[in-house]
């Protein structure tokens, strides 16, 4: 229910990270107090495992491998493909609770509360 809401009870001290789940944040911590031994040779940027970064290499190459059905889009990552297929499907998971907005991603909302609180 808590992700229909928006309501995200667990917060970072360190940044304004905040989530659903207990284990959520337990995960996120790992982010500021672990060392992160594999950075990346292209922007420096830096993981906690080899399999973050070798999912991250995949930026750089520019290759697009995951392809919509319906059209011709083409992405680097699954979840922009996920995210893509609502265009075809109309759904809307995310709304405004003051307004009747509705969009197909978090981020979206995130910019749109902008309106809302100045």
């Amino acid at each position: 229910m808590k992700i229909h809401t928006g309501e995200k009870p667990f917060s970072c001290n360190i940044c304004e990270y905040k989530c659903i789940r207990k284990s959520d944040l337990r995960t996120h911590i790992i982010n500021h107090t672990i060392e992160k031994p594999y950075s990346c040779h292209i922007c420096e940027y830096k993981y906690i495992t080899k399999s973050k970064l070798q999912k991250h290499m995949k930026l750089h190459t520019g290759k697009k491998i995951f392809s919509c059905n319906i059209c011709e889009y083409k992405c680097i990552q699954k979840g922009n493909l996920q995210r893509h297929m609502k265009t075809h499907t109309g759904e809307k998971s995310f709304s405004c609770n003051i307004c009747e907005y509705k969009c197909i991603t978090k981020s979206c909302l995130q910019r749109h509360m902008k309106i809302h609180t100045g």
